[in-house]
């Protein structure tokens, strides 16, 4: 491998320990994958901040020992622990201590504790062609695809390798020849009223994440003009029940102005049509249980943006929530901040929300036990609660789930989807 001078001097631990072990990784890493050479990154997004046992807080705090310090600005994602509420959920005590210590480690490395899952909501957003080092499946689609920054996917412990070297593998997504599509998903007779409603996305990325693998999809036939938020959903399903760390927009993305551009002139490999028979059933399977007794109402997932605040608020004005339903917003304590500041916490609190900062109900042993049935707008929560929160779930809209949480029932306007 063509490693640089400086490469060298980190190996060899002239730069300390931390260093030594951090490159020592990467260099692994690299032959694993057939590397010539590494390459600079600029930004680094720490998913390894999540406590999931021991072996994860031994490395965190074997590498802070050692002094380890990230080489370039770093942000870390969720973390195992809402440190303001965690006392207010049934968040075991050994379990919270071990989290926050793992928290502690990655601080004193000199990352960022923005503790979201959302990076690109933030001032640390990276640019076009960008060459980063990223986490988190969400936040590594929508920097490469809505963005058009660069970065595999980085997992657990090797994104922190990669924060304090500055260096990875010169591989995969971070090179242009990678980043063209491979398949191509058309869409069919799909009316541009359901286009440009927010449940499409979710919807259309799961589909697409089943079709798509761990191959770059180009969608073709989009005539509404997504927003962020839609954006950020669509990319969140398809990496959710898919692989997809990339995917184009023809006319929407960046590197897709044209259908001849996302393929960067080749033919895709295999071709897809995507119908509306095709996304009610997709609808249809995110739902497990339609007419079950609703527990909790939950949205946040990825992280609640200002513009979610901004729609939630005016919905949940003069109303209060069902007695026997709960209902939480996961978001960062950043967008939490700006949501307080413009006065949208206010009608949000008073219809009896309860707000976690900085953590998610997948990341962190949070939800009581009597907590069977859930109800999202999320495709990222309805896919994996079942499996990861044993519970049933049930997606609808951001209304639907008000809707619901007042009546204490499932609700679901079901006229958007109808044949």
């Amino acid at each position: 491998m063509n490693l640089s001078a400086h490469d060298r001097a980190l190996l060899s631990g002239e730069q300390g320990p931390a260093a030594k072990m951090a490159m020592s990784i990467i260099v692994r890493m690299a032959e694993i994958q057939n590397a010539d050479s590494l390459l600079n990154i600029s930004q680094a997004h720490i998913d390894s901040t999540i406590y999931m046992g021991e072996a994860g807080l031994e490395f965190a705090e074997r590498l802070a020992s050692y002094g380890a310090k990230v080489a370039i600005p770093t942000s870390l994602n969720v973390s195992g622990l809402d440190e303001c509420h965690w006392r207010e959920w049934p968040v075991p005590e050994d379990w919270a201590n071990k989290a926050q210590r793992q928290m502690r480690a990655y601080q004193s490395m000199g990352c960022v504790p923005m503790w979201t899952c959302a990076p690109y909501q933030t001032s640390m957003a990276p640019k076009f062609g960008q060459q980063i080092a990223w986490g988190e499946s969400n936040a590594i689609v929508f920097a490469n695809s809505v963005i058009g920054a660069r970065t595999e996917r980085y997992p657990d412990l090797l994104d922190i390798c990669a924060a304090i070297t500055g260096r990875v593998p010169a591989v995969g997504l971070h090179l242009t020849e990678n980043r063209a599509g491979q398949l191509l998903v058309r869409l069919n007779d799909v009316p541009v009223h359901v286009q440009q409603d927010d449940t499409f996305y979710p919807v259309l990325g799961i589909l697409l994440g089943r079709l798509a693998g761990s191959r770059i999809p180009v969608i073709d036939g989009l005539q509404a003009r997504p927003k962020e938020d839609q954006l950020k959903a669509l990319g969140a399903a398809a990496a959710s029940s898919g692989a997809v760390a990339l995917f184009h927009v023809v006319g929407v993305t960046p590197e897709a102005p044209t259908l001849t551009a996302a393929f960067q002139g080749h033919m895709p490999d295999d071709v897809h049509t995507i119908t509306m028979d095709q996304l009610r059933q997709t609808r249809r399977e995110l739902t497990t249980n339609p007419d079950a007794r609703l527990d909790l109402v939950v949205l946040g997932s990825p992280h609640f943006s200002l513009a979610e605040f901004r729609e939630l608020a005016p919905l949940l004005e003069g109303k209060r929530r069902h007695p026997d339903v709960q209902f939480l917003v996961t978001t960062s304590r950043i967008m939490s901040q700006l949501a307080c500041e413009e006065g949208l916490l206010a009608p949000i609190e008073a219809f009896g929300v309860r707000l976690t900062v900085d953590t998610c109900i997948l990341a962190t042993p949070m939800l009581p036990k009597s907590t069977k049935v859930l109800m999202t707008n999320s495709a990222k929560y309805a896919h994996y609660a079942p499996g990861l929160l044993a519970a049933q779930v049930v997606f609808g809209s951001m209304r639907d789930c008000v809707q619901s949480a007042i009546e204490g029932r499932v609700v679901r306007d079901e006229s958007l989807w109808e044949r």
